[in-house]
Order: C-alpha cells, then sequence, then structure tokens
C-alpha cells in the first residue's frame, strides 16, 4: 500500500484542534466581540467558498443607512441601531420580545481575505458581507546555479 507522504499533516491538525479550541471559548471562530458592550447580538453565518468568505447577518427592522461597516487593522466590525420605540401598555402593547437599541460585532479575517474589495448589500432583513480571498501565491521552483 502506498502512502502519501505529507510532512504538514501534523501541523495542520495541530492547527484545526487550536481552531475548535478557541471557536468554543469565544463563541465563534472569527468572532472578537466577546464582551462587547450592545443591547443585542445578531445572528451570524459565516461560510467560506472558493474564492470568497460570505458574512449573512440576521438585523431586520433596521434602514441600511443605520448600518455601519468597517475594516481596520484585520478586523471587520458591524455596529448599527434598531430603533427604540415606546413599548408599553399606554400603546397597547402586553408581549414585548423583540429587542432594540444597538449592536455590535467584529470579526478577525484571514490573511487570504482582500480587505479592499469587501462588499455589502441589504436584502429583507439580511446584510450579506462578501469578503473576497486573495489570489493564492503559487510556490516556484528556485533553481541552484553552479559558480
Amino acid at each position: 500500500m502506498l502512502v502519501r507522504h505529507d510532512p504538514w499533516s501534523l501541523m495542520t491538525r495541530l492547527q484545526g484542534d487550536i481552531d475548535r479550541i478557541l471557536e468554543n471559548r469565544m463563541g465563534g471562530v472569527d468572532d472578537t466581540s466577546a464582551g462587547a458592550v450592545a443591547d443585542w447580538t445578531p445572528a451570524v453565518d459565516i461560510r467560506e467558498e472558493d474564492n470568497r468568505f460570505v458574512l449573512e447577518a440576521d438585523i431586520p427592522g433596521i434602514k441600511p443607512e443605520d448600518i455601519e461597516i468597517t475594516m481596520e487593522d484585520g478586523v471587520l466590525t458591524l455596529r448599527g441601531q434598531r430603533e427604540i420605540r415606546a413599548r408599553d401598555d399606554a400603546n397597547g402593547y402586553r408581549r414585548i420580545e423583540r429587542v432594540s437599541g444597538s449592536f455590535y460585532r467584529r470579526f478577525t479575517l484571514p490573511d487570504t481575505a482582500d480587505s479592499e474589495a469587501i462588499e455589502a448589500h441589504f436584502n429583507h432583513g439580511v446584510l450579506e458581507v462578501s469578503i473576497p480571498k486573495l489570489p493564492k501565491v503559487q510556490p516556484r521552483r528556485i533553481d541552484v546555479k553552479v559558480s
């Protein structure tokens, strides 16, 4: 039986184990907003495709102009505000479950992310942030010359 030699397999497994540990402690692999002050936290899904990362955040009831997305030092920050309206018995409310106020989420992007080409779209209460990947640098062979 032939077995392919992969000298980096142990390091790859170690990195995966470390990522899983951090994911369990921080609430998300790339989420650095643990401990941030906010009134509520939108649910976020992150998926990786061949040429980009896609972040989808559920933020219904928010106007696109009330969403702020910034990128600084490899950290993508989402923040915004859902309008607070008087919701008490005088206004006919008997039950209040939807949260209002500010939200705040931060995500550390991998080195492969192209921070200059990030785009965001808002549709039916879902914010989609597209983060393209940089082109892969291919290894090249360097010839040894005889002196």
